[in-house]
């Protein structure tokens, strides 16, 4: 499995997916086009369509004034009940303030950039230290190896407070380590690859894989887990992804936010119990199959038989032991290939954001009406899409037998500014101002998934953290507005 390791770091390279999703040809006149002035919302609604619950998977949307009754649009400075500022300015006959302001922030320059492996800090990081009777916010991350974890944690870091962000090590021509590591002034990742009962040899000779669980340490990553949470010092083990060895363990200060990411973190019911909130990236095997081909044969010259072979080898652990963790998680980013064409390169994606519902210290976020289904098309004057384009859908499901609500993006956008327009018809984002999910998608750019569904909830999901880490510990992060 591949984890946050200082040899990705140092190398420059993190290989989260192969799709090629830079962000040269959305940066292009990023800030040349703007929204019209004018906020017609019925305009806005042209292509979106209410349904019965159920019903998501709807036939091509058409217009309806049903939304015009009660639309919530904003964020989380809305008062529930009160008119959102969109309605409010739309009511008044004038532009929406919510989305000038959102504008004029997407257009300014940005002194920070997405931090990529090339980039990263190579210093040791000094962390924050706790207050008296600090409570640890404890999130867990499970995914396949090559989902995205690498992308997520870097996005999660830079909500939290990641101008910092660096290996644990300090690097190598620091006097550092190999380690899987991550830290910054607020939050600790931990891989739990470290928690690997055997070396690579030998899991050679159990004939076993990483994915399975007699190959893991779940009792020393539950007691380490367990006093990391009580603000206790640990001295956690490190698995060596350059040469497959154990090496000498290293120490684990608490921070605030500590994220432990890898295969298994849901499996043990004792960590589950520790863990505050718990996110599960759902790679689909088709998507996993596309990107795997697209990066394997055109980057490292593999046959696609051999490629195929490899994948139908850890499939069965994988369905066995990592994939069953669907069920506990409290939100779950599932990829899954476009239903609007025909594509078989992974490129143009289907994302769903599937929230748990009656979770502690989380609020659902919702697109225009709350409890809704809907599905809408905004491609046009204020969003520009190039073929396919792009369609949202939002209502409730049910998901391993409970209840969720789901929004869906399927396709992609051109412009990230132009997110704005989005972003005024979302609720319950726990945004700080106005554009401040548009702003962090700026911001990361570069990052894979940038121009799709993926970045785009990987950042919400990052927002949404961080409202849930401010109620738990009663702190405020502070935001550059």
């Amino acid at each position: 499995m591949r984890c946050i390791t200082l040899q990705v770091l140092l190398a420059g390279v993190v290989y989260v997916h192969a799709a090629d999703m830079t962000a040269d040809n959305m940066a292009d006149n990023l800030f040349d086009r703007s929204l019209k002035s004018a906020v017609d919302m019925d305009a806005d609604l042209d292509n979106a369509v209410l349904a019965k619950p159920g019903q998501l998977n709807l036939a091509t949307p058409t217009r309806t004034s049903a939304l015009l009754a009660a639309p919530a649009i904003g964020n989380a400075q809305a008062l529930r009940g009160n008119s959102p500022p969109a309605l409010q300015a739309t009511q008044r006959g004038s532009n929406s303030p919510g989305i000038d302001q959102c504008l004029q922030r997407a257009r300014a320059p940005s002194t920070r950039t997405w931090t990529t492996a090339a980039t990263a800090s190579r210093s040791s990081v000094r962390t924050a230290a706790l207050g008296k009777d600090e409570p640890i916010v404890l999130i867990g991350v499970a995914a396949d190896s090559g989902c995205g974890k690498s992308t997520f944690m870097r996005r999660l870091t830079q909500v939290f407070g990641g101008d910092g962000v660096g290996p644990l090590g300090g690097g190598f021509g620091n006097g550092g380590w190999e380690t899987n590591t991550l830290v910054s002034d607020q939050t600790t990742v931990l891989c739990l690859d470290d928690y690997h009962l055997n070396d690579r040899g030998g899991r050679k000779e159990s004939g076993l894989t990483a994915l399975n669980t007699k190959e893991q340490k779940f009792d020393l990553m539950y007691e380490q887990l367990a006093a990391l949470k009580k603000g206790e010092t640990v001295k956690k083990p490190i698995y060596n992804h350059v040469n497959g060895t154990l090496d000498e363990p290293e120490t684990i200060k608490p921070t605030p936010i500590v994220i432990v990411e890898g295969l298994h973190p849901f499996v043990d019911e004792r960590v589950r119990k520790l863990i505050d909130f718990s996110i599960y990236l759902d790679i689909t095997d088709d998507v996993k199959f596309a990107w795997k081909v697209q990066r394997d044969m055109q980057e490292r010259g593999h046959s696609l038989e051999s490629i195929k072979q490899s994948i139908d080898a850890r499939k069965p652990d994988f369905d066995a032991y990592v994939a069953p963790q669907r069920a506990n998680a409290d939100l779950v980013i599932q990829v899954l290939p476009t239903e609007l064409t025909k594509d078989e390169t992974g490129k143009i994606l289907r994302v769903r954001f599937i929230q748990a519902q009656d979770k502690d210290n989380f609020e659902p976020a919702y697109l225009f009406d709350e409890g809704s289904t809907i599905a809408w098309t905004p491609c046009g004057t204020k969003l520009e899409c190039e073929f396919p384009g792009i369609q949202l859908k939002y209502g409730p499901d049910m998901w391993f037998e409970k209840p969720v609500t789901v929004i869906e993006m399927d396709g992609q956008f051109n412009k990230v500014d132009e997110l704005c327009y989005l972003e005024n018809h979302l609720a319950n984002l726990d945004t700080k101002f106005y554009g401040e999910l548009t702003q962090s998608m700026i911001k990361a750019k570069g990052a894979p998934g940038s121009n799709n569904g993926s970045g785009f909830f990987q950042n919400l999901a990052a927002l949404k953290l961080r409202a849930l880490y401010e109620k738990i510990s009663g702190k405020k992060v502070a935001v550059e507005a």
